[in-house]
């Protein structure tokens, strides 16, 4: 009797001890998948405005990616040239602890295809941005609208800098934007260098950098056509959405989706890149 219950006492013992062991191990994977599944996610977005507004228009976007856990930083740009734009990015670029996804709305669009060179970017989302090319610039590209597209009530330059007509503003920029949302745009535009608008891309980082695009089908400061064949030429993702040119302000939701699709998606693109290239 006794040797019997010193026998059944080692076998619960050891039948204990496999499960805690099998309970760390099952644990140990957990762990492990939820530390792979994280570090697949880029956290650290930045967001990049564009020409005649400020960095406040994102305030919709931001609240939405920082209640879903981002860190999301957003640049001020001068807007009196690129390349001093592309500095400033590249400086809010330089603190952010690990991996980034650029995001630009409309001139941004320009700025984050120099700036998305940078060794940190793993992805680029354009919000019914310019995806320029090599030698490219704004100005170049909105020289000669399509005929019958709509063309952006800018008026003359003063000093180098431009405005939109206030009063045409709400209908060009920001057709889907509440009318005391838009009339405060209007009145509170920032200048828009026009060396701004000639500043051209060394090296497009949509290259190189998997991409995204927003493209807004009610939009008349950028024609739909046009986004179109950008994100095409970028090879974007793309994603269609009935809105007008300020689509970040009328539609946080779904900029802030394509954001953390990219966010979602950008490593392991890249990836998948570096393999197939190493199949090559």
């Amino acid at each position: 009797m006794k040797n019997n219950a010193m026998a059944m006492g080692v076998r619960t013992r050891i039948i204990y001890g496999a499960l805690a062991i099998m309970t760390i191990i099952l644990s140990m994977g957990e762990n492990t998948m939820a530390q792979t599944k994280s570090t697949t996610i880029v956290r650290n977005i930045v967001l990049v405005h564009g020409g005649l507004v400020d960095g406040s228009g994102w305030e919709g976007v931001y609240n939405v990616l920082k209640k879903d856990g981002y860190t999301v930083t957003i640049v001020q740009n001068p807007t009196i040239s690129l390349a001093d734009d592309v500095a400033v990015t590249k400086r809010a670029i330089a603190v952010q602890n690990g991996p980034v996804i650029l995001v630009g709305h409309s001139y941004g669009g320009a700025v984050i295809t120099e700036a998305g060179n940078d060794p940190k970017v793993a992805g680029l989302v354009y919000i019914a941005a310019f995806a320029l090319d090599k030698g490219e610039s704004v100005s170049s590209l909105i020289k000669d609208p399509p005929p019958g597209a709509p063309v952006p009530p800018i008026l003359p330059p003063v000093d180098g800098f431009l405005l939109l007509d206030k009063a045409k503003f709400p209908a060009s920029f920001a057709g889907d934007v509440s009318p005391e949302k838009a009339e405060f745009m209007a009145d509170s535009q920032v200048p828009w260098g026009v060396d701004a608008l000639g500043g051209t891309i060394s090296q497009a980082a949509w290259k190189a950098k998997p991409s995204w695009y927003l493209l807004t089908t009610e939009d008349r400061m950028l024609p739909p056509d046009a986004q179109r064949l950008m994100s095409k030429r970028a090879g974007a993702t793309v994603v269609e959405v009935k809105s007008s040119h300020a689509v970040y302000v009328s539609h946080p939701q779904a900029v802030a989706h394509i954001i953390e699709e990219a966010a979602r998606g950008a490593l392991v693109a890249v990836k998948e890149s570096a393999t197939s290239a190493a199949a090559d």
